[in-house]
């Protein structure tokens, strides 16, 4: 295996997905994809699959942060784990299933189309948007519809299903703490059922390099799970003492910039 000097960014890269985790809440899949698809194409990985190894990636990083995240929450009392267990099914099922659709688009129209959710992610955090409560929890099959249309959406964009668990849960009723916390417990599974999809679907894949498992480019994982789980803490610790609305603000502008940086890459 002969070093290669790209490596080196993905310890800032973590570094800077961990910290604003910690601080905002985050998952890190909202700046570890376009970073990593410019990455990727520096490094001239296959055209038609940089998206696909950014997003596979992406989702095994997550694991590990959401575990550190789900333990904070548990250990808080703030995760209501009986919506846990009725929208798990659901997001096992279409993370793992839309896994499938992305290995069949062209890295193209992925792109495309993680722009335009990050797009409303970013506009959601500038007006803060938030749902007003107006409904009750739905039952068993409501809640295994919602996981399967979470789910799905989070293989496609490479999150921990916070953006929409939590304005889901806070409509019908649920307490913010308890949602922010119920949300990290939703990543788990995300991520968990993601990653197998994703190293399933590019496991026989040709033009993929002896470093990537499937759709997972291995030094990237390691390299930015290691410096981010050291940075979570930190941004955890500054959340009660930063203008977090502010640093929010900031954050949604520099996911437009990202998300533009990444069309220019995979486009230009």
């Amino acid at each position: 295996m002969t070093f290669n000097e790209w490596w080196l960014a993905y310890l800032p890269l973590g570094a800077f997905v961990g910290f604003f985790a910690g601080l905002l809440g985050v998952g890190g899949g909202g700046i570890m994809v376009p970073m990593l698809t410019t990455l990727f194409v520096a490094q001239g990985f296959p055209d038609d699959k940089i998206v696909h190894v950014a997003l596979g990636t992406s989702m095994a990083a997550i694991v590990i942060t959401s575990i550190s995240s789900l333990r904070a929450h548990h250990r808080h009392g703030a995760v209501r784990w009986d919506i846990v267990r009725g929208v798990t099914p659901g997001i096992l099922l279409g993370t793992f299933g839309a896994t499938f659709i992305a290995s069949h688009v062209d890295s193209k129209p992925l792109a495309i189309f993680f722009a335009c959710f990050t797009a409303y992610v970013a506009v959601q955090m500038l007006l803060n948007i938030k749902p007003k409560p107006s409904r009750e929890l739905p039952g068993s099959a409501g809640l295994t519809g919602v996981g399967l249309g979470i789910g799905g959406i989070s293989a496609l964009v490479a999150i921990g299903g916070g953006s929409l668990s939590v304005p889901f849960m806070t409509w019908c009723n649920v307490k913010m703490q308890n949602a922010i916390g119920t949300s990290a417990a939703i990543g788990l599974p995300i991520a968990v059922s993601g990653t197998v999809g994703y190293l399933v679907n590019g496991w026989a894949e040709p033009g993929l390099g002896a470093l990537d498992l499937g759709y997972i480019h291995l030094p990237a994982l390691v390299l930015v799970a290691t410096s981010s789980t050291l940075t979570v803490p930190v941004g955890a610790r500054l959340s009660h003492r930063l203008p977090v609305a502010t640093l929010k603000k900031i954050f949604a502008g520099v996911l437009v910039l990202l998300c533009l940086k990444m069309l220019h890459s995979v486009f230009g």
